[in-house]
């Protein structure tokens, strides 16, 4: 899959907190027209303590049957610090090899992380999304900004998450009685159509499918590099 020409990755975190709050202007938050998510993908990094070497996978889910249709793996040495919400310069120099494997390109890309409930509205599935250009969700399992209300206890529930006096993203309960997941939209993309999509591709567990597949795959991958 072909990338869209962002930026260098050589950059001090000063240099990253500013490039944020330039790419996030060229977010499109509202989905294509017609848009039809037949193949949703899932991206995870998963790398050991001390390790300077991260795995990075795709795996790409049709998602009527939430079976597999494609999976790529990497092995990348990391070259950004961790710097809280600044994930994506992490994180992407990784994905970005992993997507340059992929043959077979989705219709919706869910991050496991954030997109626009970040400190600066440009978490890792917006800037994800604008690499690859593709519509991305941010599915993450705790809050990075904000806060919400109560939810009720079954599946679907929902409460927004509000920071800074606006709506960033929604706390959604995919299975009853489960701590929720904070879904946000990424980039061509709108907050009903993120929590829609998000539903459709979590079936047994708290996490989406397409986040499990890739989360196992990229597990996988690292377990077998490390010979354990």
């Amino acid at each position: 899959m072909e990338l869209v020409p962002l930026h260098g990755w050589n950059l001090t975190p000063k240099q990253a907190v500013a490039l944020q709050r330039e790419l996030r202007e060229r977010l499109i938050l509202r989905p294509p027209p017609g848009l039809k998510a037949e193949r949703v993908a899932g991206a995870d990094i998963s790398m050991s303590r001390g390790d300077d070497t991260a795995y990075g996978g795709l795996a790409v889910l049709d998602a009527g049957t939430l079976e597999p249709v494609a999976q790529v793996s990497v092995a990348v040495k990391l070259r950004f610090p961790y710097v809280p919400g600044l994930l994506s310069f992490r994180e992407l120099p990784v994905l970005s090899e992993a997507w340059a494997r992929l043959n077979v390109r989705p219709d919706v890309l869910i991050f496991d992380g954030q997109g626009t409930a970040h400190p600066r509205r440009f978490g890792l599935a917006c800037h994800g999304g604008l690499l690859f250009g593709v519509p991305s969700i941010g599915c993450a399992k705790s809050l990075l900004v904000g806060g919400h209300g109560p939810l009720g206890a079954e599946r679907g529930s929902m409460a927004e998450i509000t920071h800074g006096g606006e709506v960033v993203g929604m706390a959604v309960r995919t299975r009853p009685n489960v701590l929720p997941v904070y879904v946000s939209p990424g980039h061509m993309m709108d907050l009903p159509t993120a929590v829609e999509l998000v539903l459709r591709v979590t079936s047994r567990y708290r996490e989406p499918e397409t986040t499990r597949h890739a989360h196992r795959l990229v597990n996988e991958v690292r377990r077998s590099a490390r010979g354990q």
